[in-house]
């Protein structure tokens, strides 16, 4: 069995925040969280505003620690590497942020804001090899190498975004997270970048980890797809499985939100209060919306389990819940 390129063991991240009176806030933003992405695969997690994905995005990236839980990348533990042979790693996983402008520095040329990964990384080649490099790289995200010379101002939107992915690149990368990659730009330039990214993927057999809140752009380019809420994941599988017949209940949720020509002007569904006391800190963390849940999913939470066709789901009613939208 070939061995996975990202593994995220156990992954857990607390912060605390101080108060001026009492105990310290503890805020938990991953929780138990493991997963693993396949070599040349585009996985996306997909989840509401504040469920950990960026959080998750930040310890992959190795710009934050996780509290507890490991990252093994292309077989090392990110975290028990030295500095120098973590800045050494960095050069096989890069970073595509959401703002195409604010990632980028006004003041640079478009040529030195793509090379600079190479500047600061281990490796650092002669001018004559970063240059061609550059363009390449230009030329590769659908750019021209004269565009090296203009500041980011003198772009679109969509040809900022094309630039940021391009400095991902420089490196030649195994791995590319992007949070929120697109969700600042006009729909029909969404289109364009995501059809980059697949092109990417194909020509260079780039892995990407890709991270939105917009079920129907991860749909599109995603081969699996993870589902988180309250820094858990609750689902994983095959992106088109996974929307067209959720097998838990928030998936439900989420895809139910989704805006469909085929319920214009009716509200979606939504996930009733189920009136079960929620005593403690255990069982289900979607236990007081889920329209399923029963005593055990208060006392019990739920572990990620494998189902069929490769489906994992963190739900005790998790054959109910695929019982009822069968066809």
């Amino acid at each position: 069995m070939t061995k996975p390129l990202l593994d995220m063991r156990r992954l857990t991240r607390d912060y605390t925040s101080s108060t001026l009176f009492g105990t310290p806030h503890v805020t938990r933003a991953l929780d138990d969280f493991t997963l693993t992405i396949n070599k040349g695969e585009i996985f996306g997690i997909v989840g509401e505003s504040g469920c950990g994905k960026s959080t998750l995005a930040r310890i992959v990236m190795a710009l934050d620690r996780p509290s507890a839980g490991n990252v093994i990348f292309d077989d090392q533990d990110l975290f028990s590497l030295p500095e120098k042979d973590l800045t050494a790693k960095r050069e096989d996983f890069q970073m595509v942020f959401q703002d195409p402008f604010g990632s980028l520095d006004p003041r640079f040329r478009v040529g030195r804001t793509i090379a600079e990964p190479m500047h600061v990384l281990a490796r650092r080649p002669e001018k004559s090899e970063i240059r061609e490099r550059v363009a390449d790289m230009l030329e590769s995200v659908g750019l021209e190498a004269a565009h090296a010379d203009r500041h980011p101002h003198e772009f679109s939107g969509g040809q900022r975004q094309r630039i940021a992915i391009a400095r991902a690149l420089i490196t030649e990368p195994k791995l590319v997270v992007a949070d929120e990659a697109v969700s600042a730009l006009d729909l029909s330039v969404q289109a364009q970048v995501l059809n980059l990214l697949m092109d990417l993927r194909e020509k260079r057999g780039v892995t990407f980890l890709f991270i939105t809140h917009n079920l129907a752009v991860v749909d599109c380019i995603a081969d699996r797809v993870g589902v988180m809420y309250r820094g858990r994941l609750v689902e994983t599988g095959p992106a088109q499985e996974v929307f067209e017949q959720p097998h838990h209940p928030y998936t439900k949720v989420l895809a139910d939100a989704e805006p469909s020509i085929t319920r214009f002007g009716r509200p979606p569904a939504k996930a009733p209060a189920t009136g079960i006391a929620l005593n403690g800190q255990g069982g289900c963390v979607f236990r007081d919306r889920c329209p399923l849940a029963v005593e055990r999913c208060v006392a019990e939470r739920p572990e990620l389990r494998t189902m069929d066709k490769g489906r994992q789901v963190a739900c005790h009613r998790a054959e109910e819940m695929a019982q009822r939208l069968s066809p």
